[in-house]
């Protein structure tokens, strides 16, 4: 006879209390992370050495500018620029980077020019560099310490799968913070591979070159020997790093697979196989890099070709869901699809994952349709729209704290149907194009936390009833009409360019994402005539994915380029409280908003977390707000 264990399939716990679920590192999926664009290097080069503890506090030294020229270049990220700060003692490139932004090492390297190659290695304080022991094999081998890779700290380092003129080593090397000792060899000689850890006795190297094949090998140092461990789904070499992980907890992207071709590709670690995750925006190889599994950055790097173009452009990796780490002290060890018994209800309870619901939210102070919206549903900024017939497009601006709504300076221009920057923040918002009395609108407007100003227009004021995506000073307008355009039109915080056309021309759309990672859903190509088209884009050029589910026009946005929301919308005639989710690859139909509208303003950073407000018809004031949570509990009934 089946027990109640059997049929689970998990062992029962005998619990006091029901799981949190923040305190649930199990439950949420480890490997949910986005790239955004962050500010771009002061010098283009690749063959970049890289340290860095997160997104926010990084550092790039040397490498290889388009000239070409190695340099001593050194700049160091805070999270918005990099600053030039003191030089490396001597030009280099190819060098292995460990530590973080204030405490790092570079090691070996070519200097000044290929085939000349240094034993080098240089420490890093936070405002100089010190040169310090060289590795045990540069003097004599030279040619050995060239294309390696590093892990570590400036006291507790790695340094491992380097080149012998043309053949890669499997030689490994530790430094204890005065001096470098071989040790055991690693199973596969390589060079130009990824390397991962934070001191020289727990570290993992995947990926690099095996002259000629690219690798897609992996191993695991545990302070005395490597061990092979799960392949990349990829091979390829010269990837980038988030430094600071761990044996069991890695990030890899992007590299170069024969005959020089840049990947976008990232893959995550969790001890046991590597998951493709989020691309990058550009493909590129041989960029500076660091951070962590959930915080990590890439700038700098090369695309592909027999003459690379070197790029400056930053992107930067955010994990949003919960870190997989082990559950918090004092908090049960619980997963998704596990049954428990909670003795003090005497129940049996599993646990499931966490479905999407909306909720009411504080209605706004008037009722509107057409706003634009930036921000997250504790710190909202609404602006613009318009009301019943017979009043004047709005110039209102409001905030919204998740409780209660507050006037703030309005817009110079009344308008609405504009394309709004949806990743803004209630201190950084932007609103391009739209509608005043029925007539298109060119200008734009700049919020900067307590005033608007007028900024430059976009290309045409047919990007009224538009779509918008990214932020104050890296968005998009999408579409234009009517009649309806494939206009796409890209701003770079101080001018707008025409960038590539839709394939399918639309107005009334809705979108989500960044500049470079944007995506476009719906609309009409009438009139009237709505669509399911989505299309993505990746800084260049736009391709068609999935369709919705429901063709529809006039319905709102939020999300991501992987993980997005529509939300309602009018399906001629009927208007639908319909609401889709987008994970990527496919649309899924999920809870169905109270009130069936169009035209409302949306929010959202992500598809977990979104509002809508306002809308018609009738003119609405209600607010809406979207949340999955991490996880629910359902009590088990048995008869």
């Amino acid at each position: 006879m089946a027990n109640l264990k059997t049929l689970s399939g998990f062992p029962i716990q005998n619990l006091t209390s029901d799981p949190v679920p923040f305190a649930q590192a199990k439950i949420n999926d480890p490997y949910a992370g986005v790239w955004s664009s962050g500010g771009a290097m002061n010098t283009a080069r690749f063959l970049v050495g890289g340290a860095g503890s997160s997104n926010s506090a990084a550092l790039a030294f040397g490498g290889r500018t388009p000239a070409p020229a190695n340099v001593a270049l050194t700049e160091n990220y805070n999270g918005t620029a990099w600053t030039e700060v003191a030089d490396l003692p001597a030009a280099k490139s190819y060098a292995a980077g460990a530590g973080t932004s204030t405490a790092a090492l570079s090691i070996g390297g070519s200097s000044p020019a290929v085939p000349a190659t240094s034993g080098k290695t240089e420490s890093w304080n936070g405002s100089s560099w010190t040169e310090i022991t060289a590795l045990g094999r540069g003097p004599t081998s030279p040619q050995s310490t060239t294309y390696g890779a590093g892990s570590g700290s400036t006291t507790s380092a790695l340094f491992y799968a380097s080149d012998e003129t043309t053949n890669a080593n499997n030689r490994t090397e530790s430094w204890n913070g005065s001096s470098w000792t071989e040790l055991a060899d690693q199973n596969t000689a390589r060079s130009y591979a990824g390397g991962v850890g934070t001191n020289n006795s727990s570290a993992i190297m995947m990926g690099g070159l095996i002259y000629p094949p690219s690798s897609a090998k992996a191993e695991v140092w545990d302070g005395s020997s490597w061990t092979e461990v799960g392949d990349l789904n990829q091979a390829r070499y010269s990837g980038s790093v988030s430094s600071q992980g761990s044996a069991t907890l890695a990030l890899y992207f992007a590299g170069n697979t024969p005959p020089n071709a840049s990947q976008a590709l990232t893959e995550s670690w969790d001890g046991t196989s590597w998951t493709e995750v989020a691309d990058l925006s550009t493909a590129r190889r041989s960029g500076s890099s660091g951070g962590t599994a959930t915080s990590a950055i890439i700038g700098g790097g090369s695309t592909s070709g027999s003459s690379p173009g070197h790029v400056a452009t930053t992107e930067e990796w955010a994990f949003s869901g919960i870190p997989p780490t082990a559950p918090a002290a004092g908090y049960s060890d619980a997963i998704v699809g596990q049954m428990y018994y909670n003795s003090t209800s005497g129940q049996f309870k599993a646990i499931k994952t966490g479905v999407g619901s909306w909720a009411s939210g504080t209605s706004m102070p008037s009722a509107s349709a057409g706003r634009g919206m930036a921000g997250p549903t504790t710190a909202a900024i609404a602006y613009g729209g318009t009301g019943p017939p017979g009043t004047a497009s709005q110039t209102l601006t409001e905030y919204y704290d998740g409780s209660s709504w507050s006037e703030q300076a309005d817009l110079n221009q009344g308008r609405f149907m504009g394309s709004p920057a949806t990743l803004g923040s209630q201190t950084a918002a932007l609103f391009a194009g739209g509608a005043y009395n029925g007539t298109n609108q060119a200008n734009v407007e700049s919020w900067n936390g307590s005033a608007w100003s007028e900024v430059n227009n976009v290309p045409t004021a047919a990007h009224s009833y538009a779509a918008g995506a990214g932020t104050q000073t890296a968005a998009l307008s999408i579409g234009a009409g009517p009649p309806n355009r494939a206009l796409v039109a890209s701003w770079d915080g101080s001018n707008w360019t025409d960038v590539a056309e839709l394939n399918t021309g639309r107005y009334f759309n809705s979108a989500a994402g960044t500049q470079t990672a944007g995506i476009t859903f719906s609309g009409d190509t009438g009139p009237p005539t709505f669509t399911a088209n989505t299309e993505t884009y990746n800084g260049s050029s736009w391709t068609e994915v999935a369709e919705l589910n429901t063709a529809r026009a006039t319905g709102g946005g939020a999300g991501t380029q992987t993980s997005a929301l529509m939300i309602t919308g009018n399906t001629y005639p009927p208007i639908v409280a319909n609401v889709e989710q987008w994970d990527g690859t496919s649309w899924t139909e999920v809870a169905d908003v109270s009130t069936a509208r169009i035209r409302p303003g949306s929010t959202g950073a992500t598809a977990s977390n979104a509002m809508i407000a306002g809308g018609q018809p009738p003119y609405m004031a209600n607010v809406e707000e979207w949340e999955i949570p991490d996880f629910a509990i359902n009590t088990v009934t048995t008869s």
